[in-house]
């Protein structure tokens, strides 16, 4: 599971790049100064993970698992 989390969160962290980078092409492309393009940018990435870690906590309440699985500090 640890695994999981981490190769997801690269992926994460790739697509938000790849956000900001097609932002910047486009504001290039389109010559105007209203910049929204980059404001939609830093809106998705302060929403996105706030989405996504809602789901997680609503979904782990759902489940209703125990917090003895879900610690990753545990030692096998």
């Amino acid at each position: 599971m640890k695994k999981t989390k981490r190769i997801l969160a690269l992926i994460g962290a790739i697509l938000l790049l790849l956000l900001y980078v097609v932002a910047f092409v486009a504001t290039v492309l389109d010559h105007t100064s209203d910049m929204r393009y980059w404001k939609a940018a830093v809106a998705a990435t302060i929403i996105i993970p706030v989405l996504i870690w809602a789901y997680s906590f609503v979904y782990r309440l759902l489940k209703g698992s125990d917090k003895e699985s879900d610690d990753v500090t545990k030692k096998p």
